[in-house]
C-alpha cells in the first residue's frame, strides 16, 4: 500500500515540555525521535499514522510574524536580547508541534478531515544543481562585464578563476580595510559540507545515524556552497545543516528549528544559504496547501522565525529559466511567473539569480516575478566559477565548474558575511536593502526586472553604503 508524506501540527497542551531543549534532545537520536512523535501524535491512533525515523518534532512558537515586524531596521528588543546574545538564553515554549509522519493512501483524506489538526505536505526537495557534461573551458582574464545583459546557453561561455569574481565584486578595497568575514558564520543549508577542506566549526548532528557536521565528500553540493561563500568572505566560517540527508521539507524544517536554536544559545549562524527547491508546480485544485501554494506552510513560519531572530535567509532563484531549464524542471515550473516559487519567493529572504562574468542572465537562471512575492529575484550573483570543481580544484572535475544558482546564492552570502564582520548586527533588512539599492543596473531600463531582479550584487558599493559612504538618508 502506497504511503504519504505528511506534517501533521497538533496544538501542545502542556507547552513547558515542548521548547528548544526538547527538540534538540529528540533529535540527537533516531529512538528519541519516534517516541516524541509517538506522545505528539497518541491522540491520533486509529489514523495509521507513522513517525519519521529521519526527523524528531519541531516546536512552533505562536501567531505568524507580520512583514511589519521582520522588515524593521532594527530587532524588536526582546528578540535581540533572546537571538543575539553570545551566552545561552533561556528555553521557549511551543504553541504548536509539527510531527513529520507518514499514511496510508486509504486514511489521508480521513486524517485531513479532523478539525483538531493541520495536515501539511511534507515534499521532496530538490538541489539546484547546475549543468552537467559540459567542457571546463577557463578564462584566465577579468571578462568584460557591462551592463547590456544578454543570455547565456549551452554550450555556455567559459568558466572564470575566483580572482576575477573578487574583481568583479570589488571586494578586494573591503579586505585592505581588514574585513574578510571573521566573526561571521554561515550556516549551509544542503547535503553536506567537507569539513577537512571548508573551515566547518558546527552545524546538526545525529551520532547515532553517522550524521556529523563536515563529514560529507569534497564532491558534495554543500561543499561547492562552502566554497563559494568563501570567495568573498575567506575568514568566515561554517555550520553544516545537512537537510538533504532528509530530502523533504521536513528536513529543511528540523535544519531550520536547528538553527533558530544554536542562535539561541549563541547568536550564530548570522546568515544562510539555501540552494533547494521544487522543480515543478502541482495543481493548486489537487494540493492547495502544498509548499508551493501556502505561504503558512510550517517551513516557510520556520524561516519567517530565523529570519526575525536576525539571521538573513538567501535562497536559489532557481535553474528553471525558459532559455535553457535544467533537466530537471518540470513544464509546470519553467519560464517567467512560474519558475521561482515556495520558500524562494518569500517575501523576507533575499532570491538571487545567476549570471555570467558577463553580466548575461545564464539561461537556465529563473525568472520573476515570484509566486508568494512578485519582485523576485531580488539580485543577481556569478556562477560558472573554478572555486570547489574545475581543473585544480578540490573537487575536481566530476563537474566542470561551480554552477548553477545553487553558486550564485552562496556567492551573495558571501558578500553578506565580508559586510557583517564590517558592520557588524546590520538587521536583515537593512542588509538586503544595501545589496539591493547597490546592485550593479543589467539590461534594459532602471529598477527591478524579472531576469536579474534589480541588477547584480556589488559588494563595495554595499560596503560603502552600509559604513555612509554613500547613503544620505
Amino acid at each position: 500500500m502506497s504511503r504519504t508524506h505528511v506534517l501533521v501540527e497538533v496544538s501542545v497542551e502542556t507547552p513547558e515540555a515542548f521548547g528548544f531543549n526538547a527538540m534538540l534532545f529528540e533529535s540527537s537520536s533516531t529512538g528519541e525521535a519516534v517516541r516524541a512523535a509517538e506522545v505528539a501524535i497518541a491522540d491520533l491512533a486509529g489514523y495509521g499514522l507513522e513517525p519519521e525515523e529521519e526527523a524528531a518534532p519541531v516546536p512552533m512558537f505562536g501567531a505568524d510574524l507580520t512583514r511589519s515586524e521582520i522588515q524593521a531596521e532594527s530587532l524588536p528588543a526582546d528578540r535581540a536580547q533572546f537571538f543575539g546574545s553570545s551566552e545561552t538564553t533561556s528555553d521557549r515554549t511551543a504553541s504548536s508541534l509539527v510531527v513529520p509522519c507518514s499514511v496510508g493512501s486509504a486514511d489521508y483524506a480521513r486524517l485531513c478531515e479532523h478539525e483538531a489538526i493541520a495536515v501539511w505536505p511534507n515534499s521532496e526537495l530538490t538541489l539546484l544543481s547546475g549543468v552537467e557534461g559540459v567542457e571546463a573551458s577557463f578564462v584566465d582574464v577579468v571578462a568584460g562585464a557591462s551592463s547590456a545583459g544578454g543570455v547565456d546557453c549551452r554550450p555556455f561561455r567559459p568558466g572564470v578563476p575566483v580572482s576575477t569574481i573578487r574583481h568583479l565584486l570589488g571586494v578586494e578595497s573591503i579586505w585592505r580595510r581588514g574585513y574578510r568575514g571573521q566573526n561571521v558564520v554561515v550556516g549551509v543549508i544542503d547535503e553536506g559540507v567537507d569539513g577537512t577542506t571548508y573551515p566547518v566549526i558546527g552545524g546538526f548532528a545525529r551520532p547515532e545515524a553517522g550524521r556529523l557536521p563536515g563529514t560529507a565528500p569534497v564532491t558534495s553540493h554543500g561543499s561547492m556552497c562552502a566554497a563559494d561563500v568563501l570567495i568573498a568572505a575567506p575568514a568566515s566560517r561554517i555550520y553544516d545543516y545537512p537537510s538533504l540527508g532528509i530530502p523533504r521539507s521536513g528536513g529543511a524544517l528540523q535544519m531550520y528549528h536547528a538553527i533558530l536554536n544554536q542562535r539561541r544559545i549563541d547568536g550564530t549562524p548570522h546568515v544562510t544559504s539555501n540552494s533547494y527547491g521544487f522543480p515543478g508546480v502541482p495543481d493548486p485544485r489537487r494540493f492547495p496547501k502544498h509548499e508551493v501554494h501556502d505561504r503558512n506552510h510550517p517551513l516557510h513560519r520556520k524561516i519567517r522565525e530565523v529570519v526575525q531572530s536576525g539571521a538573513q535567509a538567501f535562497f536559489a532563484a532557481g535553474n528553471c529559466g525558459q532559455d535553457c531549464p535544467g533537466s530537471r524542471c518540470h513544464a509546470s515550473g519553467i519560464g517567467p511567473g512560474r519558475s521561482i516559487h515556495g520558500s524562494n519567493s518569500l517575501a523576507e529572504v533575499t532570491t538571487v539569480a545567476a549570471v555570467n562574468s558577463r553580466h548575461e542572465r545564464i539561461g537556465y537562471s529563473s525568472q520573476g516575478e515570484g509566486m508568494f512575492e512578485g519582485e523576485k529575484p531580488d539580485l543577481a550573483a556569478y556562477s560558472h566559477i573554478f572555486a570547489n570543481f574545475g581543473p585544480g580544484r578540490p573537487g575536481g572535475t566530476v563537474k566542470p565548474y561551480d554552477s548553477g544558482t545553487s553558486t550564485a546564492c552562496p556567492v551573495v552570502a558571501g558578500v553578506a558575511a565580508l559586510l557583517l564582520s564590517a558592520v557588524p548586527r546590520t538587521s536583515p533588512s537593512a542588509l538586503k536593502k544595501a545589496l539591493v539599492a547597490t546592485a550593479t543596473q543589467v539590461g534594459n531600463g532602471v529598477g527591478w526586472n524579472r531576469d536579474f531582479g534589480n541588477g547584480v550584487v556589488n559588494a563595495a558599493a554595499a560596503f560603502d553604503w552600509l559604513t555612509g559612504k554613500t547613503n544620505d538618508s
